[in-house]
């Protein structure tokens, strides 16, 4: 279903699957353009080359990216597939995870080119990249998580979608997407730090860019508070699907 969902997507367009290649590339582009050159943006130390900054600004864009897709889908998932909802043998609770899959495929796309693009303009790769699927693998469950919530409120209150999109735009400029987090002040910091894409931000950047080895300790807590979240949702959406034929 995620493979027919990406497919689907592109069907009927000239560049077809090759559009979830450019569309990261373009957005790249014109993010880097503008706080590198018009907003004069810089990272820690000032001293990075354009190239640095777009790869830096990447990783973000890819973790928000992958954060924002699937939420902003979310609501209306049970709502744009009634058919499911009537057939009772059909397990619903699996929709926010098909809307992962394809969501996973765009962010892999994405990733390649990052390291493509790292290694062209650097000439190496860190080998502490193995450990991106495991920086990434908490914020999958805890958006999964979230997804079964929404997936499920968005049936009974439709305003949620629109919601949705407003905080996800919000929660964009509130990561360390285009700035570092030491450029935050002290007393933001800690609602900067709050943002559940803060950190798996900061450990991507970690891994991919500056070669380093991830908070083991950060991400083991991230997993545990992310598998409750999955485990609430999940038990909400159980709860409540029982309803769903009757709203729609």
């Amino acid at each position: 279903m995620s493979r027919r969902e990406v497919v689907g997507r592109y069907k009927g367009s000239v560049l077809g699957l090759a559009w979830s290649f450019f569309n990261p590339v373009f957005m790249l582009t014109v993010y880097t353009f503008v706080f590198s050159e018009i907003f004069k943006s810089r990272w820690a130390g000032g001293d990075e080359s354009k190239t640095q900054f777009a790869v830096l600004l990447f990783v973000g864009m890819i973790v928000q990216g992958l954060f924002a897709e699937v939420l902003n889908r979310a609501p209306s998932l049970i709502v744009y597939n009634v058919n499911y909802v009537k057939k009772v043998v059909f397990p619903i609770e699996i929709l926010p995870i098909v809307a992962m899959g394809a969501a996973l495929f765009h962010s892999l796309i994405s990733m390649s080119v990052l390291l493509i693009a790292f290694v062209l303009f650097n000439g190496y790769l860190h080998w502490t990249a193995v450990f991106i699927p495991l920086v990434l693998l908490p914020l999958i469950v805890l958006i999964i998580g979230f997804a079964w919530m929404l997936a499920s409120l968005g049936v009974f209150l439709r305003d949620v979608g629109q919601t949705i999109t407003i905080i996800t735009t919000v929660l964009m400029f509130l990561s360390p997407v285009f700035y570092p987090v030491s450029a935050v002040p002290e007393k933001f910091r800690v609602w900067i730090m709050a943002n559940p894409l803060t950190f798996i931000i900061e450990q991507s950047r970690e891994v991919l860019i500056w070669g380093r080895l991830p908070d083991w300790t950060g991400l083991s807590i991230y997993m545990v508070a992310a598998v409750l979240v999955a485990w609430a949702g999940f038990a909400w959406f159980q709860k409540t699907k029982k309803g769903f034929a009757d709203v729609l």
